[in-house]
Formats: C-alpha cells, sequence, structure tokens
C-alpha cells in the first residue's frame, strides 16, 4: 500500500515528538536525519524548551541556600536549666567560707571604733554648737543625720568588705527573716516609722521646747526608736516615737532660739494694775536673759475661788534662749514680788 506525501509527513512527525519524549538529547540531530531522509521543511515545528534553557534555572535554584529542618524548641530541657539555676541560687553557701573567727574579730574591731568616732564627733558637734549659738541650731538638727549615715556606712563596710557573702546570700537572709521580724517586732517598727517620720516632717527638732501628753521640755535627742525630752526637774523622759506621733504635740520654739516664758502672779483686785504693770515691765527690761528685740506684754484676768476673786497677771517676755526659761520666770517672780511688798501692795492677799 502506498502512502500519499501529505500521510507519509504526518508519521514522521508523530515518530520525531515520541523519540523526543524518550530522548530530549536526540532533539539536535533530528532536523539533520529528517533532512538526510529527504524532508523538506514545508512544515514548521514551534522550537521546544530541551535542557540548555532549563540548565541555568537549575544552577540558580542549586545556589539558593538549602533550610534545614526547624528544630522543635525542647521545653522541658528549659525547663530543667531554669530549676537547675534556682537550685544552685537557693542551695546555702559554705559557712565556713563566709564566718570565720578572724571575720568576726575585725567586725567587733570596725563596730567598736565606729561607736567610739560616732560619739566622738558628736561630742565634738555638740561642744561646737554650745559655743557659736548662731550655728546652734543648725547642729543640732544635723546630728541625728551624721548618726544614721555613720551606722550605715559602718554596716556596710563589715557587711561587704569584711564578710563578702554572696547576693544570693544576702536576698536570701533578708526574705527569711523579714517576715520573722514583721510579727515579732511591730512595735520597734512602728518607733522606727515614727523617727523617720519626725525626721522628715519635722514637728519639732532638737531644742526645741515641746509639750507631749504630760511632759513638757527640751528636746535632746530624736533617734529611731525614741525621743528624749529634759523636764523643768532636770529629769530625761525617754518617749516612744509611736506614741509621739500618735498624740499632740505643742512646739514653744519652733526651731528658733527665743522662747516666750510666762510669769504668773496672783494679786488683790483692789491694787493698782498701772503701777503693777509698770513694775514688771521695769523688771523684765533689766534681765539678763531677756530678748528685746519682741515685745514684753502684761495680761490681767480675774479668777474666782469659794473665798472669792483674785486678779490674775501675766508676764509674758522673750528669753535669748531656750535654756533660760525657768531662771527667767524664778527672777521675775523673786523681784516683782519683792518689789510689790516692799510698796505694801500685798495687804489683804
Amino acid at each position: 500500500m502506498k502512502l500519499s506525501g501529505v500521510s507519509m509527513k504526518l508519521v514522521l512527525m508523530i515518530v520525531y515528538y515520541a523519540v523526543l519524549a524518550e530522548s530530549p538529547a536526540l532533539a539536535g540531530q533530528s532536523s539533520d536525519t529528517l533532512n538526510n531522509e529527504g524532508i523538506n521543511n514545508e512544515i514548521s515545528v514551534e522550537p521546544i524548551v530541551n535542557d540548555r534553557e532549563a540548565e541555568p534555572v537549575a544552577e540558580e535554584e542549586e545556589k539558593l541556600p538549602k533550610e534545614g529542618p526547624v528544630e522543635p524548641v525542647h521545653d522541658a530541657e528549659t525547663s530543667g536549666e531554669r530549676s537547675r539555676a534556682m537550685d544552685e541560687i537557693m542551695q546555702a553557701p559554705d559557712v565556713s567560707k563566709i564566718i570565720s573567727l578572724s571575720k568576726i574579730f575585725w567586725a567587733i574591731i570596725f563596730l567598736l571604733g565606729g561607736y567610739f568616732i560616732l560619739r566622738a564627733i558628736s561630742g565634738m558637734l555638740t561642744l561646737t554648737s554650745e559655743r557659736n549659738v548662731k550655728y546652734q541650731v543648725f547642729i543640732r538638727r544635723l546630728l541625728p543625720m551624721v548618726k544614721i549615715v555613720g551606722w550605715i556606712f559602718i554596716i556596710y563596710i563589715i557587711v561587704n568588705g569584711i564578710f563578702q557573702p554572696p547576693v544570693e546570700t544576702v536576698f536570701a537572709f533578708l526574705a527569711s527573716i523579714g517576715v520573722a521580724v514583721g510579727f515579732a517586732s511591730q512595735d520597734f517598727l512602728k518607733n522606727i516609722f515614727g523617727g523617720l517620720m519626725i525626721l522628715f516632717d519635722k514637728p519639732f527638732q532638737i531644742g526645741d521646747k515641746i509639750e507631749s501628753g504630760k511632759y513638757y521640755g527640751e528636746v535632746q535627742e530624736v533617734g529611731l526608736r525614741s525621743t528624749r525630752i529634759v523636764t523643768p526637774d532636770d529629769s530625761t523622759v525617754t518617749i516612744p516615737n509611736s506614741e509621739m506621733m500618735n498624740q499632740s504635740i505643742s512646739n514653744a520654739n519652733t526651731s528658733e532660739n527665743n522662747l516666750q516664758v510666762v510669769a504668773e502672779f496672783y494679786l488683790p483686785v483692789t491694787i493698782d494694775t498701772l503701777r503693777v504693770r509698770q513694775i514688771a515691765t521695769e523688771a523684765a527690761q533689766v534681765s539678763r536673759y531677756v530678748f528685746l528685740n519682741k515685745s514684753i506684754e502684761i495680761e490681767y484676768s480675774n479668777v474666782l475661788v469659794p473665798r472669792g476673786s483674785f486678779l490674775k497677771m501675766r508676764l509674758k517676755a522673750y528669753v535669748m534662749d531656750v535654756r533660760y526659761e525657768f531662771p527667767f520666770q524664778s527672777e521675775m517672780t523673786e523681784i516683782v514680788m519683792k518689789e510689790l511688798k516692799k510698796e505694801g501692795m500685798l495687804e489683804g492677799l
């Protein structure tokens, strides 16, 4: 059976594509083979992308970094490392490396040395305040802060310079004693808090004349736990700071050196008040304790008693220093009463 020319070309084309599908490398030789066999190029064949055009794309893909498999995060290992770190922190350190006889000895030496140094500094400041009236109030206010800062510095040297405990040990120690101290020393902590409030709020300071509760006197010392005042009979009274903060306080001079002193006299209602005023004013003016930059005042009031009535006179004047309060009061009582008796004005009293 003879095939026509067109049928022959179709058969060859089918064979050509079949060969290309099995072996693309033979594509370059196919056209030459067809030409040698007498097949002309009447039917054009569209070019097919071969390996030469695909090789650059493959090379570029090979150059790209290959991402390996993502390893999962091991939560168990992380939690294990955290637990080991916490165990190392909470593990009790070797006490023999922190505390020894030599360290205890030097700690005691520093404590004693710091105590005597602070005492010497306080004595020098007190002596300076006595000699310089101008800076007396300032130096007295400075004393509590000097003591607090000094003790903080001494404790820091002992802990950080001598014992040198790890930071974890310090935190563990503070955490362990915090609860115990909080329950066992509530009153002590209240007093310390009250002392800090007094130092910063300053309702009174060293050298002030105050009245707290049933006590009246000059503030001698303001500590972290208590406040000491000296009463008129030269007795030292120690009052816890928690009580000082929970009751009203009367301050007579409010951190000033001068202080108002009141001397009271009980006189007959028939007395010459103008003459008594003159005698009392002159007695106050010539006193060595009086502070003349402020006025001298005389006040009268009527006092009723079961036997009748009396005239109460109040001599009010300022002294140069709070320490002169009671000497001035005593001097005024003595001089005024002596002059009134001398002029016979106390008859019928």
